[in-house]
C-alpha cells in the first residue's frame, strides 16, 4: 500500500506524519465494517467540511473584494457542493484510491457524486490534523483556483438554485417556501417569505415580488448552513 499512499501524497503535495490519517479518509464505511475495523472517513468528513467552509469564506473574502455578502454566500455554496467537490475528486483520480465493500464497490461507489465528494472533504480534514490549516489551505486553495472559472461562469446560478444543489448534495429533502405576509396594494407588494430545510425554518426574506423575497430567503439559508460549519482559529 506504501505505494498508493506516495501517489496520492504527491497528488495532494503533502507528505503525511500518520498516514493512519490518509488511510482512513481513504475507507468507506462498506470496507470497515467488511473488514471489522472501526476507522473510516465519516469523522473526518465532518471536520473537513467545516475546514473547507472556514478556507473557501477566506478565499472568496479576499479575492472578491467588491462583492456584497449575498453574493459570497452564493459563491461559496457553489465552490463546496457535492457536484463541484466530485469533479475535483474525479481530477484527482481519487475514485481509484477509495477502500469499499464489496457492495458498495458492485454499486459503482466510486463514481457516486455524494461519495466522492464525501472523501474529498474527508482528506480536507485529514492534511488539517496532519500538517495544520496551513497545509489543508494549500490543498483547498488550489481546489478553489482550479475551479474558478466555474465559480465565475456560477453568477448565472441563482440562491435557490444554489440551495437546491447543496441540500440536494446533503441528500435532503427539497426546500419548501412559504409566503408569510404580503402587505401594501396589489401593484406594490411588499412579500415576506420563509424557507425551510427538513421542516426547519432556515432562512427569511423581503422583496417587491414573491421571487425577490424567496431568493433573499435562499440566501440567509445558505449563509446559515456554512456558517453552522465553520471553525474557530487555529489554536
Amino acid at each position: 500500500m506504501s505505494d498508493l499512499w506516495s501517489e496520492v501524497e504527491a497528488r495532494l503535495g503533502h507528505e503525511f506524519r500518520d498516514r493512519a490519517l490518509l488511510e482512513a479518509a481513504l475507507t468507506h464505511r462498506s470496507h470497515a465494517n467488511e473488514a471489522g475495523r472501526d476507522q473510516h472517513y465519516e469523522r473526518l468528513e465532518f471536520l473537513g467540511d467545516a475546514v473547507l467552509g472556514l478556507i473557501a469564506a477566506d478565499w472568496l473574502f479576499r479575492n472578491h473584494p467588491g462583492e456584497a455578502e449575498g453574493e459570497l454566500s452564493r459563491l461559496k455554496a457553489a465552490a463546496v457542493s457535492a457536484p463541484a467537490l466530485a469533479r475535483h475528486a474525479e481530477a484527482l483520480g481519487l475514485g481509484a484510491w477509495l477502500r469499499l465493500g464489496v457492495g458498495e464497490e458492485r454499486s459503482g461507489g466510486r463514481n457516486k457524486t455524494s461519495l466522492l465528494a464525501d472523501s474529498l472533504e474527508a482528506l480536507f480534514g485529514a492534511l488539517y490534523l496532519d500538517g495544520g490549516l496551513e497545509a489543508a489551505r494549500r490543498a483547498i486553495e488550489g481546489y478553489l483556483e482550479a475551479d474558478a472559472a466555474l465559480l465565475a461562469d456560477s453568477r448565472s446560478i441563482d440562491a435557490k438554485t444554489a440551495l437546491q444543489e447543496l441540500v440536494q448534495g446533503r441528500g435532503w429533502p427539497l426546500p419548501s417556501y412559504e409566503v408569510i405576509a404580503a402587505i401594501g396594494p396589489d401593484h406594490a407588494k411588499y412579500f415576506t417569505v420563509d424557507v425551510r430545510l427538513r421542516g426547519e425554518l432556515a432562512g427569511r426574506g423581503e422583496g417587491r415580488s414573491k421571487k425577490e423575497a424567496q431568493q433573499q430567503a435562499a440566501a440567509a439559508a445558505l449563509e446559515r448552513l456554512r456558517a453552522e460549519s465553520e471553525l474557530p482559529a487555529e489554536p
